[in-house]
């Protein structure tokens, strides 16, 4: 796989969104941005957004929303490697947020579900009905891990329910083509789960004692971040340690394609023919595009 640099001496780059005039839009956690980056590479601020943006979505509206971790994250530089680390006293949570792209106007939708704050959101994705499924990576503190969970919203503020928690890292998140089926890569256990959609916004039912399907567990120590989903309902998982990007398929089986970079996190796809990937390379900061082999799933909304 060809990769050519479009952008880079971006702070830890997550959540790409390829937009239909050819640019994409992505946050940077560290610098606590949503930056638009042109096919030449000049880079714009779309907004301001204190904290630690992660995820972002084009939602019904045409407004980007943004899973804010809260500023979960340390960064250390080692040996020219921006690696994120433990999570600062100072972080309190995190929270769901609305970007109008015009104005870059930042306001925040959810902080808590049934009275519990949300840890560190992390990743999101729009079913038809204009409903997103978000995850939260939870975080470290000195004692251990906050879990995480699964969740789902409406994207008017009005509705949020967790759907399943106490999971280690919950990270990307993506819905199959027939959105019947939601997955959620697990960061720390290299794991791809899948979960049953009885209804929109709706889980089915947990077999007893497991929360989820298990499509793979990686081998050795890798590690999983943000994803992806193939037209074909092939899921790519952004995969740190082995950098690059892992390609699920449903039945388990799994191919790798490689980037130079340990921490890769995300990559989403775009075109006329979707097979346009871009794919953030975060460790080193920088924005790689690719010809990916098989056209990616088209997002049911695009600004």
């Amino acid at each position: 796989m060809e990769l050519e640099l479009v952008a880079e001496d971006l702070r830890f780059p997550e959540g790409p969104i390829a937009m239909a005039d050819g640019s994409v839009i992505l946050t940077e956690i560290q610098g606590q941005v949503l930056t638009r980056v042109h096919p030449d590479g000049r880079k714009e601020t779309v907004a301001e957004v204190p904290g630690g943006p992660n995820g972002a979505a084009v939602g019904p509206d045409g407004a980007i929303y943004v899973t804010n971790n809260g500023g979960a994250f340390q960064f250390f530089d080692m040996g020219g490697l921006n690696v994120p680390g433990p999570t600062p006293p100072s972080h309190t949570g995190g929270s769901i947020q609305r970007v109008d792209i015009a104005t870059g106007k930042v306001a925040t939708l959810y902080t808590e579900c049934d009275g519990k704050p949300l840890v560190g959101p992390n990743d999101l994705v729009f079913d038809r009905q204009g409903g997103f499924w978000f995850t939260d990576h939870g975080c470290s503190t000195p004692e251990g891990r906050k879990f995480g969970a699964l969740y789902y919203a409406l994207a008017d503020g009005s509705q949020i329910t967790r759907w399943r928690d106490h999971f280690v890292s919950p990270n990307g998140v993506g819905l199959s083509p027939d959105e019947k089926t939601v997955y959620m890569a697990d960061t720390l256990l290299g794991r791809l789960w899948s979960f049953d959609i009885a209804s929109p916004g709706v889980l089915a039912d947990p077999v007893p004692l497991l929360p989820g399907n298990v499509v793979c567990n990686l081998p050795g120590y890798q590690l999983l971040d943000s994803l992806a989903v193939e037209a074909d309902g092939k899921v790519c998982v952004a995969t740190i340690i082995n950098g690059g990007i892992t390609a699920f398929s449903p039945d388990g089986s799994t191919e790798h394609f490689a980037v130079p970079d340990v921490i890769v996190t995300n990559i989403c796809f775009g075109g006329a023919d979707m097979r346009d990937a871009w794919i953030t390379a975060s460790g080193t900061g920088k924005l790689y595009k690719a010809r990916w082999p098989r056209a990616g799933l088209k997002l049911n909304f695009n600004g």
